[in-house]
């Protein structure tokens, strides 16, 4: 971990020295504590799955209510505000999730995500008013601190031998779930409409994204019960021993020279700063993207959309994810090694500038084979600018002052990166209903915009050191 109380460290980092890479590539790979390890990415794919399932019929549904009085324009305002509010309610919150798991471990704090996110599903599907979608919305993020606590758990169970393998599970995993999650909106949205002999009482048509939404919480309650009867503590403070051999798998835990969380005001370190600073920029940038791009595919053509309907803006979603996931799960661990770290996370910042330049070109090939062409380019670019999460995860978790500290370094992380994703959907959404019904540069004001913020972006990117922050294992 990046020691706290030598401040000359910090900036001897930025120049690593041959002897020091040599040693890290030399060192061979702990085995990963295998039973653990998948119970934790089967976890984290609850999270994409509940998130991102009510993505391709968000815009539709905003429709219906009759928010907007019947004005397209006006739709994106109101649907980042949806997307947002997750993200906003959860950094109110995830600080405290983070640092109680340290303390308290992370099994309950896990446990107690897991039941809110279930329960704010239900809530969301059964919402026929604006203001009952804000309140369930905000019931999920206040109740869910399961984002940092499963990247703490993943530092808890490896070293920096074995971490490019762990760490490189979760943005695969996270895509296998954005993979099923928009498929699962696009798909069971007004089921009495797409199964009309399946789905045809009363109940459907009252509650036509009540489906969706029924999937996806059992999808979290499976989750608390693999929780429940499966996981084991690995926080630090809850450890009564170091290795543990079962017939299934080699558990291998980390033996800790700290059991004491640092004081929250010790977490402002170099190293810390300037993770969390790129992890922010990562997922602003991503979270708006994926904040626009339905919407850019669901509005009509004559104000810059694609004018599709949510089942094919949910295959498309889907199908990113799963190309991504399948592709990270089996080539990350391998591109890290060839590349480092530094590499991995440069290349996918350096192409966020390119893909929104492809959205106003797509929107002028709209109904043509090009236009699904420019589609294609964007689901192949994200597949390695997803790849910059699992990078910068490790220069994150590396930068942890010890392993005590772990959950409150992610929480520190979670609650900026959340205020940055509760802004960046509602930010995406309502520049693109800005740039439409100002005519800024012809609509497409929205894309020129982050593109340039996608440059500022990269330039944050190149000042992070060629290794990561050197650490005890």
């Amino acid at each position: 971990m990046a020691p706290v109380d030598e401040p000359n460290e910090c900036t001897g980092l930025l120049t690593p020295t041959s002897e020091r890479r040599s040693k890290r590539q030399k060192r061979t790979p702990t085995p990963l504590p295998l039973v653990q390890i998948w119970v934790v990415l089967l976890l984290q794919v609850v999270e994409p799955i509940t998130g991102q399932s009510i993505y391709p019929y968000i815009n539709q549904l905003i429709s219906e209510l009759d928010i907007t009085g019947g004005d397209e324009k006006r739709v994106g305002y109101y649907a980042g505000l949806i997307e947002s509010l997750f993200f906003a309610t959860e950094a109110i919150t995830v600080l405290q999730w983070s640092r109680l798991s340290d303390s308290m471990g992370r099994k309950p704090v896990l446990l107690i995500g897991l039941f809110g996110t279930m329960l704010s599903m239900f809530c969301f599907g059964l919402s026929r008013t604006f203001w009952a979608l804000v309140l369930s919305r905000c019931l999920t993020g206040l109740l869910n601190g399961n984002v940092g606590v499963m990247k703490s758990v993943m530092g808890d169970l490896t070293d920096s031998s074995n971490r490019a393998e762990g760490m490189g599970l979760i943005p695969a995993i996270w895509s296998c779930g954005a993979a099923i999650g928009p498929v699962i909106g696009g798909t069971f949205a007004r089921p009495h409409e797409r199964f009309p002999g399946v789905f045809d009482d009363w109940f459907w048509v009252e509650y036509p994204y009540f489906l969706p939404c029924l999937i996806s919480g059992i999808c979290a309650f499976a989750g608390f019960l693999l929780t429940l009867c499966v996981f084991k503590e690995s926080s630090p403070r809850r450890q009564k021993y170091t290795r543990s051999v079962s017939d299934d798998s080699l558990e291998t835990l980390v033996s800790y020279k700290h059991f004491e969380p640092v004081p929250l005001r010790a977490l402002f370190v170099y190293p810390v700063i300037l993770s969390v600073s790129n992890y922010v920029a990562d997922a602003f940038l991503n979270i708006s993207f994926a904040a626009l791009f339905p919407l850019f595919c669901a509005m009509p053509r004559e104000i810059g959309g694609l004018g599709m309907p949510p089942s094919t803006i949910g295959y498309i979603m889907g199908s990113y994810g799963a190309v991504c996931g399948i592709f990270q799960f089996f080539f990350f661990a391998k591109t890290i090694r060839f590349l480092g770290e530094r590499r991995v996370f440069l290349n996918g910042m350096m192409l966020y500038p390119m893909v929104f330049a492809l959205f106003p070109l797509i929107s002028l090939c709209a109904g043509t084979w090009l236009a699904w062409v420019g589609i294609a380019l964007i689901i192949i670019s994200l597949v390695f600018m997803d790849m910059s999460f699992g990078a910068i995860f490790m220069y994150l978790t590396a930068s942890a002052p010890n392993k005590a500290s772990l959950g409150a370094t992610n929480g520190l992380s979670q609650t900026v990166v959340s205020i940055s994703r509760a802004i960046g959907p509602a930010f995406a959404t309502s520049m693109f209903s800005v740039s439409v019904e100002n005519n800024i540069l012809g609509g497409y004001g929205v894309y020129a915009l982050f593109f340039t913020l996608s440059v500022l972006a990269l330039y944050l990117a190149i000042q992070i050191p060629e290794e990561v922050w050197e650490e005890d294992d």
